[in-house]
């Protein structure tokens, strides 16, 4: 995995361990050689993560919305800011310059994200893999909402069980990797 895009939130959220691990989180992929996607901003998680690949030498390729540039502030010290006309462009972009998407903590627009890359996935637009680092136990509802879902009949066995979810950085990494190389078996149906 040369490049991953990072889904978080534009605050620090409460827990001083969210900030942690997208330091955390950026230290090691600058150590792994593995660039960094992301959403363009510098507050938050996002401006977290970005500087911490940074400071340890690392790449950053951030996507931005022309609209979100000033509300998200753009971070402009980046390897590469591509601004884009939408949200919808946002996406494709990250998911064209990404090998793989794990999700940190956020909101609404983190979801947003995560579901758009999962669903393109079911799709078949695309076949790389998603992870949640689930600091804390963040996304632990979350989870337990999506078996929820596969056991109404909404969704089968094999797409929830694409949705990973690891509680370490160094987890969550190889889940990303071992799922990366199944993925060239081609789409789970």
């Amino acid at each position: 995995m040369k490049r991953l895009a990072v889904y978080c939130g534009s605050a620090p959220g409460k827990d001083p361990a969210h900030v942690a691990a997208a330091t955390g989180l950026g230290k090691v992929m600058a150590g792994r050689g593995i660039d960094l996607v992301y959403g363009g901003g510098k507050l938050g998680l996002m401006g977290t993560i970005a500087d911490a690949v940074l400071g340890a030498g690392g790449r950053v390729y951030g996507v931005i919305p022309s609209a979100l540039v000033s509300h998200e502030v753009a971070h402009l010290g980046l390897t590469e800011l591509h601004e884009v006309a939408d949200m919808h462009q946002r996406k494709a972009k990250m998911t064209q310059l990404a090998d793989g998407f794990l999700c940190l903590a956020g909101g609404i627009g983190t979801f947003d994200e995560l579901f758009e890359a999962w669903t393109w996935n079911a799709l078949g637009y695309h076949a790389k893999p998603f992870c949640l680092l689930n600091t804390n136990g963040y996304w632990d509802k979350f989870l337990g909402f999506c078996d929820h879902v596969r056991d109404e009949g909404f969704m089968s066995g094999k797409r929830r069980d694409q949705l990973l979810s690891a509680d370490t950085i160094d987890e969550a990494l190889a889940k990303l990797e071992v799922a990366a190389s199944a993925a060239q078996n081609g789409p789970v149906w």
